[in-house]
């Protein structure tokens, strides 16, 4: 396994074949790092990549029509794997995962996930490619899951988040066991900001396309970061009490809802590929500070 790196005048980022995992993000103008250190006393990723799930399923398993399998890990398997890299150029790096007699035990489908990292300027690009190969319609979910680091001299309580144009947005929580719980609650903005809060559920859900763009920004309204997911259905805000840290997700689907008993087509924004198709997905980040 290596770990790779892309650079330009701004950013010095680093991409890992563990996970095709975002590392690192080092900011030259400011002399600091923007991702999460991965602190396994705190959370032990960066910036994971979920799939071919987002969350848990139902007691660690899942049926496609009367078939059952197992899938015991949140977030699926792709962020514990180890990726292929395929392209390095000076601006972007493209790692691939396929399928394997290990991942087909425990997801029946023959598939390809490449991963780009596109480096442009103060932005960074991660782009996705999901490909069935088999012969059947392939279901999956997708999501990204950075951690963006606070700077030292600021706390996390301090921080906002930003959600351009907005006045309110409605948001779902999950229970203590990571399964999406019923009620909607509304989260008021002002001037597009809400604070970091410590007493409120630790993951905000935001669906049915409701966000487009979020942002963490300092205290007094001044970037950090700014995130682009026009494409995604779902964004989700969490972060560790323990950490210096707070991640944006953006998401194709979620975890199972509390007494979920459906089968995988009924899950809620799952994707679905026809024999041989593919679909492609990306979100971008730019870095302020």
């Amino acid at each position: 396994m290596a770990n790779h790196m892309l650079e330009n005048e701004y950013l010095k980022i680093t991409v890992a074949d563990a996970g095709a995992e975002l590392i690192s993000v080092w900011d030259k103008t400011t002399g600091r790092e923007c991702i999460w250190n991965a602190d396994p006393a705190v959370w032990n990723r960066h910036a994971p990549i979920l799939f071919p799930f987002v969350g848990k399923v139902k007691d660690g398993k899942y049926r496609i029509g009367e078939n059952e399998y197992t899938m015991k890990t949140q977030h699926g398997f792709a962020r514990d794997q180890v990726f292929t890299c395929i392209e390095k150029t000076e601006g972007s790096v493209t790692h691939c995962l396929t399928d394997s007699e290990q991942t087909r035990g425990i997801y029946p489908y023959e598939f390809r996930l490449a991963v780009c990292h596109r480096l442009s300027g103060k932005q960074l690009a991660i782009e996705w490619t999901i490909e069935n190969l088999g012969e059947e319609k392939m279901f999956f979910s997708i999501g990204g899951h950075p951690g963006f680091m606070v700077p030292d001299d600021l706390r996390k309580e301090d921080c906002l988040i930003f959600f351009p144009g907005k006045t309110e947005l409605q948001y779902i929580s999950a229970n203590a066991a990571g399964f999406i719980l019923p009620q909607k609650k509304t989260l008021p903005l002002r001037d597009g900001f809400a604070p970091w809060q410590t007493d409120i559920p630790d993951t905000w859900i935001f669906e049915d396309h409701q966000v487009h763009s979020v942002g963490i920004a300092g205290p007094d309204g001044t970037p950090l970061v700014t995130m682009r997911c026009e494409a995604f259905p779902m964004l989700a805000v969490w972060a560790n009490p323990s950490g210096s840290f707070i991640c944006l997700e953006p998401w194709f689907g979620r975890a199972d809802d509390e007494g979920f008993a459906g089968t995988i087509d009924q899950k809620k924004e799952i994707q679905v590929l026809n024999a041989g198709a593919k679909q492609e997905i990306a979100y971008s980040i730019e870095f302020h500070r």
